[in-house]
């Protein structure tokens, strides 16, 4: 490569060889009118020809594509690594699983340009099918299948309401990904877990630290949609992991909302199991939420209402499991901003 580059799309892999050309066949083939990039595509310790598909595309990706190894497993490992070995001074993270539109790139790097005190951007990112969702999966249900789409309009990123830009379709000025330490594997999946929180952590300290971000919907992907998360029992797995990813992101002692702001805990809070008693409460408003709607024409909301119990389960689950292990306010990166995140909140 001639010109140094100015972004370093980071594209992190585990045995999807299947699936990973197409991912960097459509970052090579962006607008030839994108601004100076690397591909650098980390082999996150994979055990099928995921080096062999990359290996295949070096000499055709014109000094472009760049391979990298990184044994310790998870995407957060693997993103670091990348972000690690990245020239560029942005750091564009997207997946295996991903197509780039053509003007993917220009499109980063015209929001750079129009937002220049942003530290962070991305996009929607839109379905690729493998057949006909089912009718029940409508766009409520598009978290579990990392689809995202925030409207037609550009904002701003804030505590409230936080908006969480998902790491398929993420740049971030390597000096504030840097500063902020990147991603905390601690975040990334759980055993047998289906989701993970570690876009959302990062993102909130990013915030906390003074960074600001931006959703622009010209920044465009897809992703393929792989058939077994158009299940319910997907959704329902999801759901309860969910609840669980959340409470790993609440240090003790601390009321989490969710979004990107943290409270200490009233001195007199009481607890059973582990768990604040309120949780218990909305827990059972829920049920009798979900008893009212049992009837003709309420399915779609039983639905909802059914993800939802589920996430409040998996979250006493949590709570229940990590109540001596939970750890201390001070061990979490953010937490050194939770009394400045709460006070500029208005």
């Amino acid at each position: 490569m001639s010109v140094e580059p100015l972004y370093s799309v980071v594209i992190s892999t585990y045995n999807r060889g299947a699936t990973l050309r197409g991912a960097i066949r459509s970052v090579l083939d962006l607008d030839p009118a994108s601004p100076p990039h690397e591909i650098i595509v980390v082999d996150n310790n994979s055990t099928d020809d995921t080096r062999a598909v990359i290996e295949s595309m070096i000499p055709a990706s014109g000094g472009r594509l760049r391979y990298r190894f990184e044994r310790e497993q998870g995407a957060s490992h693997g993103r670091n690594a990348g972000a690690a070995a990245a020239r560029g001074s942005v750091v564009v993270f997207t997946d295996d699983d991903v197509r780039a539109t053509p003007g993917w790139l220009r499109a980063i790097d015209s929001t750079f340009a129009a937002h220049p005190e942003m530290a962070y951007t991305g996009g929607p990112i839109r379905p690729i099918w493998p057949q006909d969702p089912p009718d029940w999966l409508t766009d409520w249900f598009w978290s579990p299948l990392a689809i995202l789409d925030y409207g037609e309009l550009g904002l701003e990123i804030g505590r409230l309401p936080f908006r969480c830009l998902v790491s398929a379709n993420l740049a971030v000025r390597k000096a504030a990904f840097d500063a902020v330490g990147g991603f905390d594997p601690r975040f990334q999946h759980a055993r047998g877990a289906v989701t993970a929180s570690e876009d959302h952590e990062l993102e909130l300290r990013l915030l906390n630290a003074g960074y600001r971000g931006w959703y622009d919907p010209s920044i465009e992907m897809y992703a393929e949609v792989q058939r077994n998360r158009l299940t319910k029992a997907y959704h329902r797995k999801w759901a309860f992991d969910h609840g669980r990813a959340f409470v790993r992101m609440t240090p003790a002692g601390v009321l989490f909302d969710g979004h990107a702001t943290f409270t200490p805990e009233p001195p007199d809070a009481r607890h059973f199991l582990g768990a604040p008693l309120w949780m218990y409460r909305e827990l059972l408003r829920d049920i009798r939420r979900y008893l009212s709607l049992l009837r003709p024409g309420k399915r779609q909301d039983r639905l909802w209402m059914q993800f939802r119990m589920l996430t409040e389960l998996g979250t006493l689950h949590e709570f229940f499991v990590s109540r001596n292990a939970r750890l201390p306010a001070d061990s979490f990166g953010t937490s050194g901003s939770f009394v400045a995140a709460r006070e500029s909140v208005t």
